[in-house]
This record gives C-alpha cells, sequence and structure tokens, in this order.
C-alpha cells in the first residue's frame, strides 16, 4: 500500500482513518486466513456504511441500499481485491440524486486506490442484468446488504435465488460450459508451476461454481475437505498480495520461495505441493458435482416421458437398470456403485476389483461407492493374494479411463492405504518445464501409455507395474532411480510378484533412464556403449519391457521429450544390445572409408582448399502418435584439417538459426596432387531449422569461410544474440555442469555437458575445448526443453584417450567457460 493510501482521508468517510486501519490489519502478521478477511470486510463495510448514510441524507435519497456481491459479499476480502458494489434502489429516487449518491460512494474508494467493479440499478434491472449475464448472477448470489434498506436487498436475493433454482436446467449448463472454457484456457491449477489461483481449473472460480450448483438444489458437492481448500487457496492469494503489493492471482516462480515464507512453510515446494493438494480436492469436487448434476437434469427430462408412458398403461418401475460388472459392483446409471450382496469388510480385494471393473467399463466410480470402502474395506495381507495383483494389472491396463479412476481412489486415502510409499510422492511438483505433471500423475499416465505398448511384450503386467513405480524414488533424496530401485524391490515385493519377477521390476526401475540417455548422448558405433547397456539390462526379455517402458516414460513427459529422432536412436540401440545379448559380441569397428557423398565432398575440399557443403533434407517420419514429424535435414561438411573448425561450423549453424540434433567429425587423409597424405576433416549434421526455411548451402558456406579466416566475428554476433535472447523474470537458471563420463569409452573420454539451452551454446562449448588443446571425434546433442545435455568425445593430440587427471581439467575449463557471460 502506498503512503498515499495511508495518509488520505475522506470527508465524510465514517470512522476515522480506515486506509491507516486497513494497514494496520494487513501488518498485524498473527491475524490472518479467515480472520483477517473478514475483519478487513467488516472494516470496509463500517467506512462504506458512513460514506452511504451521509451521502443518502444530503441527496435525500431513500429506498436505497448498498449491496456487497461476489467474494466481498461473501465477506472474503484479500489485501487487493476488488470491491464489488451495487448500489440498489427502488426507482423513486430522481437520476440527480441517484449519481450524486453513487459518485459519493464511489470516488473515496477510487482515491483510496482500491479496485472498484460498481452498478447502480433497481430490482427489476437486476434480475434481467442476471438473465442475460451469467457472472452478473453468479455474483449476485452472495449478495450481502452493507448499508441503506434491508428490505428491499432481501427481496432482491429472494428473486434471485429464484430466478436461479427456477432456470437451473439451463443455467447450470451454461455454467459448466464456462468452466470447462475457463480449465482449457488456463489449464490444470494442480499441474502449473505457475499456477492462477483463481481462473484455473481446481482454483477459486470452481470452489464459486460450486457454491452456485449448491444453491440450486439440484445437487450439492462433496464437503470433505473442500473447505479446508478454499483456506488454503485464499490464504495463499493473500499471502501472494502482500508479497507482490499487487492484485495478481499467479503465483509466479520468482514470488513462491517469500510466499512460502509468508505462510510459515519450509520452501516453494511445499507450498505448490499445498496449492496442488488444495486444487486437487477442489477438481475432484468439481468431476463429482458436476456428474450429478446432469445425471438429475437427465432424469427430469425423461420424467415426463415415464409419466405419458404410464399414462398410457406402460408399466416400469422407474429404478435405474443395475448391470453386473464383476463380483461385487454393478453398473446402475452410468456410475459403478456396489452390488447389493457386497460385503466390504469381508472382501479385501474389492476396491480393487471395482476401480478395475470401472476402468474397463469406461465409467467412473459413484463417490459414495469410494467413501464405503475407504471406511469399511479392510486392508490386504501383505503380500497381496494373486486377485489383488491381477485387478491392479487390469486397471493399470485399461488406457486413459484409468486415470479419473486412480484419482476417485486417491481422493479418499485408498492408494496410499494400498501402497504406502506413493504418499512420498502425492502431488509433489516436478520444477522442470519438460513434465506436463506432477510426480504421482506422471506415474499413472506412464501406465496409461504403457497399456497401448502392451502387445509389444511378453510380461505386460511387469511393464505396466514398473511404468507405475518408475519414478517412485523422486520422494527420495539423491539419485531418484537409485532410491527408486530399493522402494520398487519393496512395492513389488508387497504387491506379490515372485523373486525373480520383482528383480525384473527393480531393474526397469534403476535403469528406466538407461536408453534414452545412452542413444542420445553415447557413440553407439563404440562397442563400450553397448556392452554396458547389455551388462545392465542383463536379459532380452528385460530389454524389451525397458524399450516399452522407455518410450511410454518419454510420452507421459511431454511433447518435448519423445520424437522420431529419438525413438529412431533408442530402436538403432536396443537392436545392437539384443545382438549382443542373443551371443554376438561387437568388435572394435575399423576405419571405413568414406561414403560415395563424403569422398566427392572431400577431393573437391581437397582440390580447392576450402570448405564444401552439401544439405540433404531428410524424409518425414511418422512420430509416436501417428502424426508426421519433420526430422530435418543432414549436412556435410568436407574442409581440410585445421582448428577451430567445430566452434565455427557450430557458429554459423547458430546464427543461421539452424538446431544442431546430432553431429559427427572424423579425419581422414587423402593424396594430393603431389602424391602426399593430405589431413581434412569430414563433418556430418543432422540439423533443423528453429522457424521459417533452411538456408541455402552456400550461404552456410560462405559463412564458414568467413568465420574460418576471422572475417566473420561470430563471438560478437552471438554476444548480441544472447543479450536479446528472452529469459522469464526473475528466474534463474542453475549453473552449467560439465563431467567426465565413467567408463565412457576404450577409443576417446567422453566429456558431458550439461546447461541452460540457448543460441550458440554448442559454439561456445567446442570454442572451449578446442582451447583446452583436446581433438573431438564426435559430438551427441539432446535437448528437452530448456536444458540441453550434450556429450562429446574427445582425444589427446595423440589421438589417444585423455588420462584421468586432464580430462578432470578438461572438464573444469570447459564448466568455467561456460559459466562465463559470452563477451563481444
Amino acid at each position: 500500500m502506498t503512503s498515499t493510501e495511508v495518509t488520505t482521508e475522506t470527508e465524510g468517510s465514517g470512522p476515522s482513518g480506515y486506509a491507516a486501519a486497513r494497514l494496520r490489519l494487513l501488518q498485524q502478521e498473527a491475524r490472518s486466513g479467515p480472520p483477517r478477511r473478514a475483519a478487513l470486510a467488516r472494516l470496509t463495510d463500517d467506512w462504506l456504511t458512513g460514506l452511504f448514510t451521509a451521502a443518502a441524507t444530503r441527496a435525500g435519497v431513500r429506498g436505497a441500499a448498498l449491496v456487497a456481491v461476489g467474494g466481498y459479499g461473501r465477506g472474503e476480502l484479500s489485501p487487493r481485491s476488488d470491491l464489488d458494489l451495487l448500489l440498489l434502489h427502488d426507482g423513486s429516487a430522481d437520476a440527480a440524486a441517484l449519481a450524486a449518491l453513487a459518485d459519493a460512494v464511489w470516488y473515496p474508494v477510487w482515491d483510496l486506490g482500491l479496485a472498484l467493479d460498481h452498478s447502480v440499478r433497481t430490482p427489476g434491472e437486476a434480475r434481467k442484468t442476471a438473465g442475460e449475464d451469467l457472472k452478473v448472477q453468479l455474483g449476485l448470489l452472495d449478495a450481502r446488504p452493507v448499508a441503506g434498506d434491508l428490505g428491499l436487498v432481501a427481496s432482491l436475493r429472494t428473486a434471485i435465488l429464484a430466478d436461479w433454482r427456477n432456470q437451473a436446467a439451463k443455467r447450470l449448463p451454461a455454467l459448466h460450459e464456462l468452466c470447462q472454457e475457463r480449465a482449457e484456457r488456463m489449464g490444470e491449477l494442480q499441474f502449473l508451476l505457475e499456477p492462477d489461483l483463481k481462473e484455473a481449473r481446481g482454483g477459486l472460480r470452481d470452489a464459486t461454481a460450486l457454491r452456485a450448483v449448491a444453491a440450486s438444489w439440484v445437487a450439492d458437492a462433496p464437503r470433505e475437505g473442500l473447505a479446508e481448500a478454499r483456506r488454503t487457496l485464499l490464504d495463499t492469494r493473500d499471502a501472494l498480495h502482500l508479497t507482490t503489493g499487487r492484485a495478481t492471482d499467479r503465483l509466479a516462480l520468482q514470488e513462491q520461495d517469500q510466499v512460502a515464507g509468508a505462510l510459515g512453510l519450509l520452501d516453494a515446494d511445499t507450498l505448490l505441493r499445498k496449492v496442488y493438494e488444495a486444487a486437487r480436492t477442489v477438481s475432484y469436487a468439481t468431476d463429482v458435482t458436476w456428474r450429478e448434476v446432469n445425471r438429475v437434469l437427465r432424469a427430469r427430462s425423461v420424467r415426463p416421458k415415464l409419466r405419458a408412458m404410464f399414462s398410457g398403461g406402460l408399466g416400469s418401475k422407474g429404478a435405474p437398470e443395475r448391470t453386473p460388472l464383476a463380483d461385487g459392483v454393478v453398473d446402475a446409471d452410468g456410475e459403478v456403485v456396489l452390488a447389493r450382496a457386497a460385503r466390504p469388510e469381508r472382501d479385501p480385494v474389492l476396491p480393487l476389483r471395482a476401480a478395475a471393473a470401472a476402468a474397463e467399463a469406461g465409467l467412473p466410480l459413484s463417490r459414495h461407492l469410494v467413501r464405503h470402502l475407504a471406511s469399511t474395506a479392510q486392508p490386504l495381507p501383505v503380500p497381496w493374494p494373486p486377485e489383488a495383483r491381477e485387478e491392479l494389472v487390469t486397471l493399470l491396463g485399461a488406457g486413459e479411463a484409468t486415470v479419473g479412476v486412480w484419482e476417485a481412489l486417491e481422493a479418499e486415502g485408498i492408494i496410499t492405504r494400498l501402497l504406502p510409499d506413493w504418499e512420498r510422492v502425492h502431488c509433489r511438483p516436478q520444477r522442470n518445464a519438460v513434465h506436463t505433471w506432477t510426480v504421482d500423475r506422471h506415474l499413472v499416465e506412464t501406465a496409461v501409455r504403457a497399456a497401448s505398448l502392451t502387445r509389444r511384450v511378453h510380461r505386460p503386467d511387469l511393464l505396466l507395474v514398473a511404468a507405475l513405480l518408475h519414478d517412485i524414488g523422486k520422494g527420495w533424496p539423491g539419485d531418484h532411480s537409485v532410491a527408486g530401485e530399493v522402494i520398487a524391490r519393496d512395492m513389488a515385493t508387497r504387491i506379490g510378484f515372485d523373486k525373480h519377477d520383482v528383480g525384473v521390476i527393480a531393474t526397469l526401475v534403476r535403469h528406466h533412464l538407461l536408453l534414452v540417455e545412452t542413444a542420445t548422448r553415447r557413440d553407439l558405433d563404440d562397442p563400450a556403449t553397448v556392452r554396458s547397456v547389455a551388462e545392465a539390462v542383463s536379459s532380452a526379455s528385460t530389454l524389451e519391457l525397458l524399450h516399452a517402458l522407455t518410450e511410454a516414460d518419454a510420452l507421459a513427459t511431454g511433447p518435448a521429450a519423445w520424437s522420431s529422432w529419438r525413438a529412431s536412436l533408442v530402436t538403432d540401440l536396443v537392436k545392437r544390445v539384443a545382438a549382443v545379448l542373443a551371443g554376438e559380441s561387437p568388435e572394435e569397428p575399423e576405419e571405413t572409408a568414406p561414403s560415395a557423398e563424403h569422398e566427392r565432398l572431400a577431393i573437391e575440399a581437397l582440390r580447392t582448399g576450402e570448405p564444401v557443403l552439401a544439405l540433404h533434407t531428410r524424409p518425414e517420419e511418422p512420430a509416436g502418435d501417428g502424426e508426421v514429424e519433420p526430422v530435418g535435414v543432414e549436412l556435410l561438411i568436407a574442409l581440410p584439417d585445421r582448428p577451430g573448425v567445430l566452434p565455427a561450423a557450430a557458429g554459423v549453424l547458430a546464427l543461421h538459426r539452424l538446431t544442431v540434433r546430432a553431429a559427427d567429425l572424423r579425419a581422414v587423409e587423402l593424396p594430393n596432387e603431389l602424391g602426399e597424405r593430405a589431413d581434412l576433416l569430414l563433418l556430418s549434421w543432422r540439423v533443423a531449422a528453429e522457424y521459417g526455411s533452411l538456408p541455402q548451402a552456400a550461404r552456410l558456406r560462405a559463412d564458414l569461410v568467413r568465420a574460418l579466416d576471422g572475417s566473420l566475428d561470430i563471438r560478437a554476433r552471438l554476444a548480441e544474440r544472447e543479450a536479446a535472447y528472452p529469459r522469464r523474470r526473475g528466474v534463474k537458471a542453475p549453473p552449467p555442469r560439465v563431467t567426465v563420463a565413467a567408463a565412457g569409452s576404450r577409443r576417446a573420454t567422453v566429456i558431458e555437458v550439461r546447461a541452460q539451452d540457448a543460441p550458440g551454446l554448442l559454439h561456445r562449448i567446442g570454442r572451449a575445448l578446442e582451447q583446452s588443446a583436446v581433438r573431438v571425434r564426435s559430438a551427441h546433442v539432446s535437448t528437452l526443453g530448456a536444458n540441453a545435455v550434450d556429450a562429446f568425445y574427445v582425444t589427446g593430440t595423440d589421438g589417444e584417450p585423455l588420462s584421468p587427471d586432464r580430462a578432470a581439467e578438461v572438464a573444469r575449463e570447459v564448466e568455467m567457460a561456460l559459466g562465463r557471460p559470452l563477451e563481444p
């Protein structure tokens, strides 16, 4: 609040010093949450009452009232909330007097810098506007008198509620459509790294919509935990307003630690988890409520037809048909409910059986069924009986329908009762833009993706359970794959798998990143690469499962995590590893002759003494979802061997906005005109345009020549680009990290670079490696969202791998170079 707000005091404003009193209230740290919101509303009521009463007397207006609507009407004023006010009058006052009264109330509010949403209407006008504008009607449902004619307000409230209930069949579907449109536009609060606490699905708008549904008398939302969830979201918004000093509902990354501190929470992750849990409660209540609304409205529309049938002599019991789905559960009116003979207290497998039946049928679990099972079903014995394990596998294998059923079980605590370790990943945020979901939802989504791949493996049950557990270690400190292996072993034993199957699941969890990381960051022509994967996997059947799990995990992560390019690299690696597991022993590859295309380019480069380039468009390939995905082009370069080729070539590609997906460098010798051996470099690049069309090879060649002779200052040009590179305000990327891969290759030393992706990153890495006096044999680059993970196979000038000490020194030098800002 500004100093102007503190010192301004308007004549006739009621209790003296409203602004100062408001400021004191907001600064009382011991007073927060609902008590502070209610106290702020009362303080504002008293001030506005003084303004209204004095102004109405001066203007001679009777038959008028000041009405709070929306959040103010509910008595829930956040520090920077708008004041939603209606000046209601009976139509007896003349326009000039009403205008004077309105000005006497509105202007002091504006003078204090408070946001105001205001209107002046008669009851009839208010009803008419509400009938035309759903948002106005929703606000009036929470109308509360602040000052003036209380009877006038009471009669309006009665009329608005009556209209709402009488028009429920029309207005509720419109409200549902409004909520769905907002959800599509704003996303799901429980999965967003920077959620809008009000507008996103599961936020405060949805909580208000649930109140409106309850007011219609058509259906009521589940009450358990809903009030606490609303309080969490409101408390978070209060802290956000006080932290930023702005009327914002978006919980931005740079403000999360401060907001967490204001709420007495440990850190931003703890805050997000708490917000996600609240949003999940609201979202679940929303799903249940709208399902019940649709069921009731559907039944109401059918009832007149049934009466007509009865009057025609056709008999009907009118009860919904109950169709058996599994032992103890039936389909009743589109929901899965308990059969009349079901005995949950004697049947511990019933929760899983009901869930599996619901998912297979594509039906929701009745909320009453889930609550009843949560309170009465007995815990499963450990290890689980075979039927329970089979029902879990059936549930996981049902595809998209699994998600809603799983969330219903999780909302009532059944999942954590079945799998206690699930609590650590429940609503756990993932601070990585590549990930779409929280950890727990990502695990379920991976199982959903794996369900579509079960025909590719001999043991679909192991694939589905490994998919569910592959990131379970993210709830523990350290490497989540290592921690996850231990947890998965315990959980698989609990679920009832035998010792061999438990070992397979543990291996899949431990190495769920092995294939994609190896395929995109290692030289697949190096026998050491293939042997290391074969040793980790140990069997063809496990390799088959790991291949499917890798794809399911990537597809469930987000659009940036999988592509036809990555799929082709992983498939190539799997074929090579499968050959080793079948008994074939990869030999050290001999130096093969260049391809005909490369040889042609090399001869031309030898003749001219300058770089020669060729661009070949790669055919489009089907992506994982069946759509066609462009995989870029192949860029071939041949030129006389000389220092600085890698940074120069990478820099030119960056200037032309070409993204490098893979790079291979190779030295060859060819006889020159004098019969002597001349050294040439052959480069094979996989590149794709960031946007727009590809540049012509002639332009690339011209710039490469200029870069190599020094007339094109790539460093200065990229520094300008980096200065203009868009970055999210207040978000600081973690520092780059450069390491030496252990036992990476017998032919070269593998230097691995992890850094924030940016234009010219590969140029900077190449420049740093050149300055460290090492030769780059090949490069394998991979970009996930904003993160680049690149691997470089390097040797000394003698062509041999670096010693451990020298390799560590090179890694430090590259890391220091990347940590410095790029300067012209």
